[in-house]
């Protein structure tokens, strides 16, 4: 099978299409795109899967640390201020972890636009090639009016005007059968009409399922940025309360982190193995789908000289017809004008008429040639083969970054948490305010002294 212009699959493809599949019963199943297959099914939900394994190793990881930290902790000696060794080490790891996590954020960041600028790439495709079948069955609709209603009129009051002469009847009689050959070769060409498939529909489903991805993407990606951000703060500011609420908000940004690390790989694996062999896949959904012939399809699809043009055979006959037409119409000038020049009206319409035909069955052979349907097909393969798997595999590192960022501080927090000096929750508070604790103190001392 030829592939399409441009395209060719990638490492990334081969590398991922290489990796064991194995169902629920770790039986090996075949890498080939089977989406309705229930093995492949389970293949892919086992994929995501090993997401939730790490998700729920890290949370007992955490679990068991902080356990370890609270209770196993020594003691520390009655009057001692100087913080514990390793302190400094702690609070450097932590903002270690948040900056990585920060810098896995702006790779989120960019691997979200390559998504949508690939799926953008595809639904702009879809969006092409449906205009490329709305200008054929358009075509074909004028072309087929316009010469029926020459058939009707035009024709008709050539013969009438022409009674008299019956080999002169017989010759317009003549160019009625071919302009009806012509009209019956040209619904024929008319392959998608009346197809329950759109392509305009499937790029409006595809947009709208992105916009909510993008989206749903830049709200994860805000969420954590700010969890790192306000961290960092509580961090610099000593902050006990802010900690606290930050190592909850990083548990839960931690959950989301792995949930989307599942889903990212399950849809990176599942793409790979569409995108090692394309062909094989849509020609059989599109035949299920639309119901039309294999060879219509394979024609377009795989554009290569081992396949013929399907609609050949018309397109001959057609232009047999539009040229006999002609002659048979230039016959009838030279003929029939000098002796019934009533009969000059309706031959320089229908000149008219053939012309515009003509034109119309040019464009009708350039739009049907295989080139610009299949140009369409590696534009959106192109699209969704590279730069949406490109992007995805971003967002996988991203939500790896995140996942291991965010255990690094949630570990590292409390031991942070336990460095900061008791007096936090007064720092912001006034020393000439009557209220702080400290100064009422001092209040109290200075009236018993009086």
């Amino acid at each position: 099978m030829g592939a399409p212009p441009g395209y060719r699959p990638s490492a990334w493809v081969h590398l991922l299409h290489q990796l064991p599949r194995a169902d629920f019963q770790l039986r090996p199943v075949p890498s080939g795109f089977a989406p309705q297959e229930r093995e492949y099914q389970q293949a892919l939900l086992l994929v995501a899967a090993l997401a939730g394994l790490g998700l729920g190793l890290s949370l007992i990881f955490i679990a068991v640390y902080l356990i370890r930290f609270c209770c196993c902790r020594p003691p520390e000696p009655p009057g001692a201020k100087s913080p514990p060794p390793g302190g400094g080490c702690i609070t450097w790891s932590c903002i270690t972890a948040l900056l990585v996590g920060c810098a896995g954020i702006g790779i989120g960041f960019y691997g979200n636009s390559e998504t949508s600028d690939g799926v953008s790439q595809l639904s702009s495709a879809l969006l092409h090639a449906n205009h490329t079948l709305s200008a054929i069955d358009h075509l074909v609709l004028e072309t087929v009016e316009r010469l029926g209603e020459a058939v009707r009129t035009e024709l008709t009051s050539l013969e009438e005007v022409l009674a008299q002469r019956t080999e002169l009847v017989a010759a317009a009689r003549g160019a009625r059968r071919q302009a009806e050959a012509v009209t019956q070769q040209l619904q024929g060409l008319a392959f998608w009409r009346g197809v329950p498939l759109s392509p305009l529909q499937v790029a409006e489903d595809v947009s709208f399922v992105e916009e909510y991805r993008w989206l749903a993407y830049v709200l994860l990606l805000l969420l954590e940025l700010l969890v790192c951000l306000f961290t960092l703060l509580g961090l610099a500011k000593q902050s006990k309360w802010l900690v606290i609420v930050m190592a909850v908000m990083s548990l839960l940004v931690l959950v989301l982190s792995w949930g989307s690390m599942g889903l990212e790989a399950a849809t990176a694996v599942g793409l790979s193995d569409f995108c090692s062999s394309p062909d094989t896949y849509i020609l059989n959904l599109t035949e299920e789908e639309t119901g039309l012939d294999s060879d219509i399809l394979n024609y377009y699809f795989l554009c290569n000289q081992a396949v013929s043009n399907p609609f050949q055979q018309r397109l001959t006959l057609s232009q047999r017809a539009l040229a006999n037409i002609h002659s048979q119409l230039q016959g009838l000038e030279r003929e029939a004008v000098p002796q019934f020049p009533d009969a000059q009206k309706p031959l320089l319409s229908l000149e008219e008429t053939l012309n515009v035909t003509e034109g119309n069955f040019h464009q009708l052979v350039a739009l049907l040639h295989c080139r610009g349907l299949h140009k369409d097909y590696g534009a959106a393969l192109r699209g969704l083969c590279e730069d949406a798997l490109e992007g995805l595999l971003l967002l996988l590192l991203f939500s790896l970054l995140s996942a291991g960022a965010l255990a690094t501080a949630l570990c590292s927090l409390p031991r942070a948490w336990a460095l900061f000096p008791p007096s936090d929750d007064y720092d912001d508070t006034d020393d000439d305010d009557p209220f702080n604790p400290q100064e009422s103190k001092r209040f109290v001392q200075w009236q018993s002294s009086i």
